[in-house]
């Protein structure tokens, strides 16, 4: 995933914009209210989303594969962000206890034991009534079910990307230990959830 990524970092830089995804605005508003100040960007890019929060006084601190993406981020935040160079697979890459965690269209890129590490990771930088958000694609996209078949609802399509697709079912099984206590679908390119989690709440399942 290194190669695949730092190439498309390199051919296409800033191929997303600048406008944050519409989970980040949600997730924002999320952590203005609750007095959320510092936040994990695990996969953070080179920033797109990352902006957002800045931009409302929330310190960001981000982990990202690609160099070249690094190097963009750079550019526009200067010192304002951190980011540390690696593979979400290799966390944590501080000590660091946060008040938030944002994940964005990362998790389904991974393999079930790459996704079950990533939350207990994030959990674990969690500060006690921390919150994490995660943003997983659904199985309502176009997309699912085409390409060649790895393993249930798990896809290998556009070129070598993999990508795993969730329903109520697998978002009960994966984040069902870490405080899941709320799920919103949110229009992004694909239809997305939007997995909300509270260390130290008991796990309650509600659809908005």
């Amino acid at each position: 995933m290194t190669k695949f990524w730092e190439k498309a970092f390199k051919e296409k830089q800033e191929m997303w914009g600048h406008v944050p995804a519409n989970s980040a605005e949600l997730a924002k508003d999320f952590f203005k209210k609750h007095h959320v100040k510092d936040v994990l960007i695990p996969g953070i890019g080179y920033g797109r989303n990352a902006k957002t929060f800045i931009e409302n006084g929330i310190k960001v601190t981000g982990i990202e594969i690609s160099e070249t993406a690094i190097e963009i981020a750079k550019k526009y935040f200067g010192d304002e962000l951190t980011i540390h160079h690696g593979s979400v697979t290799e966390m944590p890459f501080d000590n660091t206890l946060y008040d938030g965690i944002f994940c964005y269209g990362l998790i389904y890129l991974l393999d079930q034991d790459e996704r079950q590490k990533l939350i207990q990771d994030c959990y674990k930088q969690l500060k006690d009534d921390g919150f994490m958000f995660f943003t997983a694609i659904t199985k309502a996209a176009k997309t699912y079910g085409q390409g060649i078949q790895i393993s249930k609802d798990r896809f290998e399509m556009f070129g070598g990307v993999k990508i795993y697709f969730y329903d109520d079912e697998s978002i009960k099984e994966e984040f069902g230990d870490v405080g899941l206590f709320e799920v919103t679908d949110v229009e992004e390119n694909y239809p997305f959830y939007l997995i909300k989690c509270r260390k130290g709440m008991n796990s309650h399942f509600k659809m908005t």
